[in-house]
């Protein structure tokens, strides 16, 4: 069962220095914000009594409409029970009813907006494009089951044109299908109409994007001046090599309280998956380099008062990421190799060595977190012990051992 709290959302405040009032719904530990259209200064907030203070002038009239709003959601749990979703308890307080015909555009962008609020930032992002690359295409005002196989195949040939690879129009492709999936569930259109049964999204495999031992070898002994852009853009390249091909992402969030028994566990954001990477001696050598005192994470790529998993979050990410690949690219050319250089090519080279090395795909594949073979018969089999995995670590990262 859901229940609703009034409470000021203090995370951040508004140029004018004001917060804003929420309503937040917690359901099985997750947590979902509803903005009541009301902010005001922290000082005019009675913490202990969830209500605005007696010193703001319009108090009574406001904490009476707060009261009001705060029972009509109160009201609609109760009668979602079992059934709540964040996304039906807005649209039971706009007094719309659950077969309410939606445009593509109004529905996703409610998907995408509860999706920024479950802190799957990523994710909204990745909808979001796919969402405005077919607007553009065909307006904003289509519903549902005008989205048929001949629109689809119209606009997948639009996208060609235009210049688009085949892996980009397939994860187009997957965003679109996941929304109509979603609206086929909210009841918003007849699964009868499901136009994806026909449309083959094709992937096409990269070309590989690793580099050798040696190629890594000649990188870390490049004459780099200390804390300059390239020498930090390397750091973090070979970093991530060091701890088994971490993204970029996952590695910005690591905090000291990932470093149990000299090894780093941490939940990797696109997969859920859960790592324990052993810690050796030179990963540890540049994360000591890195951190900076009093700071929260052991990069500093994110400033402490951030809000984890928040858009702006996501955007310094994507900005640092950005950075280092233009001065990775730099190197790489520095040093002629075959590839663009990219923080993604640390975790293709560890598997690409580990493959040389002889390594087998499966335990290549869980080194990584990745499913390989048939996922059903995978269940049955045991995972490899992870001294096992130590001992693949420390051969692929050792640069002195062929």
């Amino acid at each position: 069962m859901a229940n609703v709290k009034t409470t000021l959302d203090t995370r951040r405040a508004k140029s004018d220095g004001k917060f804003n009032i929420i309503f937040r719904i917690t359901h099985q530990r997750k947590i979902h914000t509803i903005n009541s259209g009301v902010s005001l200064l922290k000082s005019m907030w009675n913490a202990k009594k969830n209500m605005i203070s007696d010193a703001h002038p319009n108090s009574k009239l406001i904490n009476i409409k707060l009261q009001e709003n705060h029972y009509k959601i109160q009201h609609a749990l109760l009668l979602l029970d079992d059934n709540f979703t964040i996304y039906r308890l807005k649209r039971m307080l706009c007094s719309e009813s659950e077969d309410t015909t939606d445009t593509f555009n109004v529905f996703s962008n409610k998907i995408i907006q509860q999706m920024m609020e479950e802190g799957r930032t990523g994710n909204a992002l990745v909808y979001q494009t796919a969402v405005n690359r077919l607007i553009t295409f065909c307006g904003d005002k289509i519903t549902f089951d005008k989205i048929d196989y001949k629109l689809l195949t119209e606009f997948i040939h639009h996208l060609k044109v235009e210049g688009l690879k085949t892996n980009s129009i397939s994860n187009y492709l997957r965003s679109i299908r996941a929304i109509y999936n979603k609206a086929i569930k909210y009841k918003l259109v007849d699964r009868a109409k499901y136009p994806f049964y026909d449309i083959s999204i094709k992937s096409q495999r990269t070309a590989n994007r690793a580099i050798s031992k040696a190629d890594i070898k000649s990188l870390t002994s490049l004459p780099l001046e200390y804390n300059s852009a390239s020498w930090r853009a390397l750091n973090y390249f070979i970093l991530s090599f060091f701890l088994r091909g971490i993204s970029f992402i996952d590695m910005a969030y690591l905090k000291r309280s990932n470093i149990i028994n000299n090894r780093i566990h941490y939940t990797r954001r696109k997969t859920h998956k859960i790592y324990s990477v052993k810690l050796f001696t030179p990963g540890k050598e540049i994360i000591n380099i890195l951190h900076q005192k009093n700071q929260n994470y052991l990069l500093p790529i994110l400033p402490n008062s951030i809000v984890e998993d928040s858009l702006e979050a996501k955007k310094i990410i994507k900005q640092w990421i950005k950075t280092t690949n233009k001065y990775l690219k730099r190197l790489g050319e520095q040093l002629a190799l075959d590839i663009i250089l990219t923080s993604y090519v640390s975790r293709h080279s560890f598997a690409t060595i580990a493959k040389h090395l002889g390594y087998s795909n499966e335990m290549i594949a869980e080194a990584l977190g990745h499913e390989y073979g048939n996922k059903i018969t995978s269940i049955y089999l045991d995972a490899f012990n992870i001294n096992t995995l130590d001992a693949m670590h420390y051969d692929v990262i050792f640069l002195d051992k062929s």
